[in-house]
C-alpha cells in the first residue's frame, strides 16, 4: 500500500508538497526523505499523530529517549525507526506534525490524501507535487510571509472586477 501525504507550513502559504511513500516504511525513513526533499541538513526532529484539530497526541523521536520506556508505554515517546507508517496511520486524513526545529516548535503538518496499491516501475518515496520554496531551516524570518496559494491563483480574475465599461447586454 502507498499513502499520499500533502505538507503545509505555517510560515509560508505559498509552500506545499505532495509526496508518497509505501506503508511499510518506517517514520525514520519518511523523515530522512523529508530532509532530502527539503535540502534540509540532518537534524534532530520528532513525528507527533495529531487529531483533526491538529492537537498532538503520541510522539515519535528521532533517538530512541534511553528511559527503559522506548516502546512509548504510558504515553512516552516511541522511536522512528521501529515506528511504520501503517502502524501509525490506519485512517484517510489521519495527520502527523513533522517538528524539525524543536527549540523553537518549527514544524510542518502533513495528512494522509490518499491510500492505494503501488504502481509497478515506481520508486518510493517520491515527491508527486510540489509548489513555491520551503521555508529556511534556520532563519524563520527569511520564509515568504505573505499572501497564499488561492490568492495568487485568484487573482488573474481580479481584472474583471468592477469593470463598469463591460457591457454583458445585446
Amino acid at each position: 500500500m502507498i499513502y499520499r501525504f500533502r505538507m503545509l507550513t505555517d510560515e509560508n502559504d505559498h509552500f506545499v508538497r505532495d509526496f508518497e511513500a509505501s506503508a511499510d516504511s518506517t517514520l525514520l525513513d519518511l523523515h530522512e526523505f523529508i530532509i532530502r526533499m527539503l535540502e534540509y541538513d540532518p537534524c534532530m526532529a520528532s513525528f507527533f499523530t495529531a487529531d483533526e484539530r491538529w492537537e498532538r497526541k503520541q510522539e515519535y523521536t528521532f533517538m530512541d529517549m534511553g528511559d527503559g520506556m522506548g516502546d512509548g508505554g504510558n504515553g512516552a515517546p516511541k522511536p522512528m525507526a521501529t515506528s511504520r507508517l501503517c502502524d501509525v496511520l490506519q485512517y484517510l486524513h489521519d495527520r502527523l506534525i513533522y517538528v524539525f526545529d524543536p527549540f523553537t516548535e518549527r514544524a510542518y503538518y502533513i495528512e494522509v490524501i490518499e491510500a492505494k496499491e503501488e504502481q509497478e516501475g515506481m520508486t518510493y518515496p517520491r515527491v508527486q507535487f510540489e509548489h513555491s520554496p520551503a521555508p529556511d531551516q534556520y532563519d524563520p524570518e527569511a520564509s515568504e510571509q505573505s499572501g497564499s496559494i488561492f490568492e495568487e491563483m485568484m487573482g488573474e480574475f481580479g481584472d474583471f472586477d468592477g469593470d463598469d465599461s463591460y457591457d454583458d447586454e445585446y
